[in-house]
């Protein structure tokens, strides 16, 4: 169980909510805190939770805290020099890898380098460099345990399971987001205030966004492959608009294990923090007879391509997840600006894939360079 805590992202939807969960945890110590750009609200965190490091993204933003917690006994550091320093730090025994996009690999290394256990809500880690995190996982000793919903629900199914020969199939549940059952014509039209309006979960905007297109459930079918070491035929997504089923696992025998519970984030990261014990959760509990009937669906592939262009990639493998995740952040940005439309997003991460050179067995160094490459495609198409 977590006795002291660092958490990459603490300004975020879930970091927010992991200090929720930190503040009904005896004996939890929050030993360090990063942040993007939200100056005001970290010093506010700082004040409460008195870490011994405080992180910003830039020097700015850096300077600006420093000057706001004058007189604190609070290291402040920047960029991606502190956010590995935040993830290696020694007084932390768990790190809350919380932060959006490829940003979280470099700091998730170097915690599993340092034998931390990781909470992993970073998804384009596994996305990227899948293979590469779970070797040096398996190599330091250094335990992962999920915090998305799905990814947990998961993990919890597969408690009893003795090997994996035994999982038939794995069984991602997906909300549909705000444009289910809506045609291709229709979606040509949709608004970013439209996409960002998520019928279930409150979340950060690129999240949401991904969830809109369906890229999000294409990235948690590769993260399901890379943390559970299973093929992309063994990893299945079905619609599921209420999120109350959070996904199943299906074993050779016939039996279907789900995982059930209120759309609340802070019931997968208190247990992440507290496996292989479960506390009390303040979260309302779920009330089978008030939540409705449970329905299933499969996903509409034409009117939501990036669930096929997600699921290309996990097939290809190599840097091709890579290319995909990093294509998929620079169009979103450029949507959540305005710059495009919604179905310039597929369009943008189709033309990445198939410009960015492939390469089947990359290292670290050719990982982040099929991230910058398919940037840059995108930024050139455009």
């Amino acid at each position: 169980m977590t006795k002291n805590l660092s958490i990459l992202g603490s300004t975020g939807s879930i970091g927010r909510q992991t200090l929720e969960v930190v503040e009904l945890l005896p004996g939890v110590r929050v030993a360090a805190l990063t942040a993007g750009t939200n100056v005001a609200l970290m010093a506010e965190q700082c004040r409460k939770f008195r870490p011994e490091l405080a992180v910003m993204a830039t020097e700015e933003a850096a300077a600006e805290l420093r000057e706001a917690l004058a007189g604190e006994k609070i290291r402040i550091l920047s960029g991606m020099e502190g956010l590995i320093a935040a993830a290696e730090l020694d007084g932390a025994d768990t790190v809350v890898t919380a932060v959006v996009g490829m940003v979280g690999l470099r700091p998730t290394l170097a915690a599993i380098r340092k034998k931390k256990r990781i909470a992993l809500a970073n998804k384009e880690t596994l996305v990227c460099a899948g293979e590469l995190v779970m070797a040096e996982a398996m190599e330091y000793g250094a335990e992962i345990v999920p915090v998305d919903s799905e990814h947990s629900a998961i993990f919890q199914c597969l408690m009893g399971c003795r090997d994996r020969s035994e999982i038939r199939r794995l069984i991602l549940t997906c909300s549909g987001g705000p444009f289910y059952g809506k045609s291709p014509e229709e979606l040509k039209y949709v608004t970013k205030s439209d996409a960002l309006r998520h019928p279930n979960w409150k979340m950060g905007n690129k999240i949401t966004i991904d969830c809109a297109t369906l890229m999000n459930k294409g990235l948690e079918v590769i993260e399901a492959m890379r943390l559970y070491d299973l093929p992309l035929d063994k990893v299945d997504v079905v619609i599921h608009r209420q999120s109350i089923v959070h996904s199943l696992v299906e074993y050779r025998d016939g039996a279907v294990m789900a995982q059930l519970g209120v759309p609340d984030m802070r019931v997968p990261i208190r247990l992440a923090l507290t496996y292989p014990y479960r506390a009390e959760n303040p979260a309302a509990p779920l009330d089978l007879l008030s939540c409705g009937d449970l329905s299933f669906a499969q996903p509409d592939k034409e009117a939501f391509p990036c669930l096929a262009l997600a699921k290309e990639a996990a097939a290809k493998a190599g840097n091709a997840c890579a290319v995909l995740n990093g294509a998929n952040e620079a169009a979103v940005a450029k949507y959540l600006k305005d710059k495009i439309g919604f179905y310039d997003i597929p369009r943008l991460v189709r033309h990445a894939m198939d410009t960015v050179p492939y390469t089947a067995r990359p290292d670290l160094t050719e990982i982040l360079n099929a991230d910058r490459a398919a940037r840059e495609a995108v930024d050139q198409l455009i």
